[in-house]
């Protein structure tokens, strides 16, 4: 209890940073040209935020969600921003770790990779899905998804900070030892965030060490209430799965700013109304037909829940109110959620442009300092925690040869074959090799 109250008075000035957040929505009916449209507006408003003052562009992987969202290779897109901008943080939000979505390699090499490209600004965000349509999808159990989740991202994190990766015999993948490259510029490797939906799921974030992305909608009384589990949490129960923590809380929030109120609720709240039905239809009540439903049709005809309270839509001193009263309650972050539904993307231009100019600059002069005063205040707990890091121990791989080939045992002088000669012979001893049946490949040669 101690602890608890310690906390309170510490952490009763935190400083809010914003993101952005790149669902990439797009409601039916579709034009030909739309995809191309969305992502390429999407990219010019994460110039016009960094301009506003904005700290980091998150976007989310997510598969087979029509219209509710088309960001299915974030990397690449993520990639295109980073050459976009300098100093925003790119958030890779989330990664599906479960193998049958991406194999863990792949996942360790494609965040090396954007951090390289993005000089060192990536945030690495986790997650495992909890619809039925991207799981089955991938045939994915749900059962079984986080434990997929835990032993995919504690072997990730290893892949990027050691050299070699002593490889690894577990219950969803294994492999043998190799070295991942290349490696990410931030060392061990970027910071780790896991996607949370309840606060079970943020206690869940800071025993592992990680950052808690929340892509909830709430006021900053119930905010106040996750926020001192997640660092209560964090203090006392920390046992990293990553190679080192990221003691964070960012929360989601609605943002159509206008100087007239009535304007700005008028252009955003359907938006984020639908953002949130929509993420109910795929993942609690909805039945979807791949192909034929028409998402947006759909909410239309239902009775959305109101948002009214619980966002900055609005003029930009309501805005400024609801981020205080959040960055008062002690969230490190707001993730705005500017693209919904069927804004255009002038409205989003719009907004960020107001928010950069008069609400974003006095949080932004706060900032440095409280994280400093954070850092230090935290420094005992990061380094207990740290003590609890399971490093790679090294190891001497086995050396790996190359498949030897037909006619090196045949005494034939390879520079004399043809090119397409010495494949086929390659591919015959490959197969006399592992035992098959070689007489098609006779055939063939």
């Amino acid at each position: 209890m101690a602890d608890a109250v310690e906390y309170e008075v510490e952490y009763e000035e935190v400083v809010i940073q914003l993101g952005m957040f790149f669902e990439l929505q797009l409601v039916r009916p579709w034009a030909e040209d739309d995809e191309h449209r969305l992502v390429q507006n999407a990219l010019e408003s994460a110039e016009i935020g960094e301009r506003a003052g904005i700290d980091y562009a998150w976007a989310q992987e997510h598969h087979f969600l029509e219209e509710y969202s088309h960001s299915t290779a974030p990397e690449v897109f993520l990639s295109a921003l980073s050459q976009r901008t300098t100093r925003m943080r790119i958030g890779h939000a989330v990664c599906l770790m479960p193998p049958a979505f991406n194999h863990p390699v792949r996942i360790a090499e494609r965040i090396a990779m954007l951090d390289l490209v993005s000089d060192g600004r990536v945030e690495w965000g986790t997650g495992e899905s909890s619809s039925r349509v991207e799981l089955e999808g991938f045939g994915v159990n749900y059962v079984e998804k986080r434990s997929m989740w835990a032993e995919a991202v504690r072997e990730c994190a290893k892949m990027m900070s050691s050299e070699p990766y002593p490889g690894h015999k577990g219950t969803y993948f294994s492999m043998p030892a190799r070295n991942i490259v290349p490696k990410p510029i931030q060392r061990p490797h970027p910071p780790l965030w896991v996607a949370c939906t309840n606060r079970e799921t943020v206690k869940f974030a800071a025993r592992n060490g990680l950052g808690a992305l929340t892509f909830a909608f709430m006021d900053a009384g119930e905010a106040r209430y996750w926020v001192r589990e997640y660092y209560d949490t964090f203090r006392t129960e920390c046992a990293p799965i990553g190679q080192a923590v990221n003691p964070n809380i960012a929360m989601l929030a609605g943002a159509m700013v206008h100087p007239d109120d009535e304007t700005a609720r008028e252009r955003g709240l359907t938006g984020q109304q639908f953002f949130k039905w929509a993420l109910a239809w795929y993942y609690r009540f909805g039945t979807h037909v791949p192909g034929r439903t028409k998402l947006w049709e759909e909410f239309t005809k239902a009775t959305p829940e109101p948002m009214a309270g619980v966002s900055a839509v609005g003029t930009p001193e309501r805005a400024r109110t609801y981020l205080a009263e959040l960055e008062e309650a002690g969230v490190d972050q707001v993730i705005l959620l500017q693209q919904a539904a069927g804004y255009p993307h002038e409205h989003v231009c719009e907004s960020l442009e107001l928010l950069g100019r008069e609400v974003i600059p006095e949080f932004r002069e706060r900032h440095e300092k409280r994280r400093r005063e954070k850092a230090a205040e935290l420094a005992p707990y990061v380094q207990r925690a740290l003590a609890k890091v399971d490093h790679v121990e090294p190891v001497e791989p086995e050396p790996v040869e190359a498949y030897p080939v037909l006619f090196a045992h045949q005494g034939v002088d390879e520079t004399k074959l043809g090119a397409k000669r010495a494949v086929d012979a390659g591919m015959l001893w490959r197969m006399h090799v592992a035992g098959t049946d070689d007489g098609a490949a006779k055939g063939r040669a």
